[in-house]
């Protein structure tokens, strides 16, 4: 766990510490990591959240965190957006809107330590479960600090499809130097345009911005300037594309399609279930075999 200290300069690239070649990105953050004296509360049951007591370390352009439902990625993406001042139902910084309370406070524990002086220009939290709320949100408050329905682009989210709501955020909301959570964006997706997802998010990622991405899409994490985090039970880890769940998982269903019912049971074998369920026995069903 490193500070940056007196070197992080405004505007200047992180650089690569094997080539010394800058890296893509805006790098504003580099880790965060719990205050002293703080506790996490909910590490026993979400065992991910305990990266925070050694320091988790973001990439400068983008991170993503994968896993299985219930491993913990969509807490760490809420407890960093919560660190980072914006609101954890979803939206920047600016304008707040309350609905329902649900979130851990961890992220109000965190300190951020930066990797550049200058913060961030934009800031935003793109959560999937709650785009719906977000845009009546701001159809109720068009003179809200977000810029009302302008920083949309002029259409209500409400009389577009969820998919194309989630485009609009990406093209009009989102800008250059900007720090954005984006949890589970693929969810309304179609694969076409989670491809316009992927090219969304180099493009800000050229305009110095920074992405921390929970997802389940191979899509996504296909994006080359990125570190991948995998949660599971027993914490957090950085694994290779090729090693994430939803990457096998995929490749084994389009590989042979005739057996896709078949790999849940697979995948019951080699994911780890998430803590405090029950692992599914590699004995449960049987297998109908080819007269079947």
């Amino acid at each position: 766990m490193t500070d940056p200290g007196p070197d992080a300069t405004d505007g200047a690239p992180w650089r690569d510490p094997a080539t010394d070649e800058p890296l893509v990105g805006g790098g504003f953050v580099r880790e965060l990591v719990v205050r002293p004296g703080k506790g996490i509360e909910h590490e026993e049951t979400v065992p991910a959240l305990s990266a925070f007591r050694t320091g988790l370390a973001l990439h400068p352009a983008v991170t993503f965190l994968v896993g299985e439902n219930g491993s913990g990625k969509s807490t760490l993406a809420e407890a960093i957006a919560i660190a980072m001042g914006m609101n954890p139902e979803g939206g920047g910084s600016t304008w707040w809107f309350t609905t329902r309370a649900s979130h851990f406070d961890v992220g109000r524990d965190l300190l951020v330590l930066r990797g550049t002086r200058t913060p961030p220009l934009n800031r935003f939290f793109l959560r999937a479960e709650s785009v719906f709320t977000l845009a009546t949100a701001i159809e109720q408050d068009q003179n809200a600090g977000e810029g009302g329905l302008e920083a949309y682009g002029n259409v209500s989210l409400h009389e577009q499809s969820h998919g194309e709501s989630f485009l609009a955020l990406l093209h009009h909301r989102l800008g250059p130097r900007g720090f954005f959570v984006m949890d589970e964006p693929e969810s309304a997706l179609s694969p076409q345009n989670e491809l316009t997802l992927l090219r969304g998010v180099h493009e800000l990622v050229q305009a110095g911005g920074q992405l921390v991405i929970a997802t389940h899409s191979p899509i996504l994490v296909a994006y080359p300037h990125a570190t991948i985090l995998l949660c599971d039970e027993d914490g957090v880890r950085t694994v290779a594309y090729d090693d994430v769940p939803a990457v096998r998982v995929t490749r084994s269903v389009l590989a042979a399609p005739g057996r896709a019912l078949d790999e849940p049971r697979a995948a019951a074998r080699t994911e780890p279930a998430p803590r405090g369920r029950a692992r599914p026995g590699s004995g449960a069903g049987t297998d109908p075999g080819p007269e079947a």
